[in-house]
Parts: structure tokens; sequence; C-alpha cells
């Protein structure tokens, strides 16, 4: 069931359930239950992933890595109509299928607007990719990395 996700060994660095539920509960449904399709696709990919609300939605990083910003996974945003996913160093990562968007110096972001739409598996790769990302090993400006 999405958003019922258990990482047993990591499950500490994770918001509890309820409290991610209650979070999201004056948000749209569909972006709602986009953020826990989202929190589950992470948690599958990165479950040393560590949660919290922040910067008004759910961010991630790895703490092993940095907090964050350093260590920033992906963020999910709220915005009217639709949700972003949202990479930090999102101008690093390849995007072989050209979703990302944005125009600032590193941060990009994927719009998405229902659940039945959202590319699951291209979110998958980019995810993958930030977790796999060493920023240590980046340029200091970002070029196209799709």
């Amino acid at each position: 069931m999405v958003g019922e996700t258990s990482s047993a060994p990591y499950e500490s660095r994770l918001l509890p359930v309820a409290e991610v539920r209650a979070w999201l509960q004056h948000k749209p449904v569909d972006q709602a239950d986009i953020a826990m399709g989202l929190r589950d696709l992470v948690v599958s990919i990165a479950p040393q992933a560590e949660e919290r609300i922040l910067w008004r939605g759910l961010s991630y990083n790895d703490p092993n890595r940095g907090g964050p910003v350093k260590g920033s996974l992906c963020q999910i945003e709220f915005h009217p109509g639709h949700v972003r996913l949202s990479f930090i160093h999102g101008a690093y990562l390849p995007d072989r299928r050209g979703l990302l968007e944005g125009e600032r110096k590193a941060k990009r972001f994927v719009k998405l607007f229902t659940y039945s739409t959202v590319p699951w598996e291209a979110l998958a790769d980019l995810i993958e990719a930030a977790s796999e990302l060493d920023i240590s090993e980046l340029p200091s400006s970002p070029t196209s990395a799709g």
C-alpha cells in the first residue's frame, strides 16, 4: 500500500507515517497521494534517507553525505495545481528523458500533476542518480548532464 513503507534498519530516520499523513491532510488528495508515492519511491531506492518537513515540503537527504543541502537527495514541494520533485543538485543529474526543469544554478525539478500520469520509472532513475552523486567531485558550474 502506498505510504506504508517499512525500512527496518533506517526506520528512525523517517517521520512516522501518521505524522506525514497529518501534515498532508490539508493538501489536495491527488497531491497527497503523489507525495506518499514519492516517499515510498525515495525510501525504496535510498533506505538510508533521512526525512524531514522542511521548506514547506518533505525533504530527503543522505546523512552519511551531509544535511539537507550537501547530502540532499530530493524534496517534495507543493505548488498550486501540482507537486514538484526537486533536486538541489539536479543540474548534475543525467536526465535522459528531459524531465527536469529550472533555471537556477543547480536546482532542477519535475512537475507532477496527477498520480496516474507520474513517470515513476523515470523518477526512480533520477532519485537513484541523486543518491549516487558525489558532490565533492562536481565542477563549480553545472553543465548539461542529460
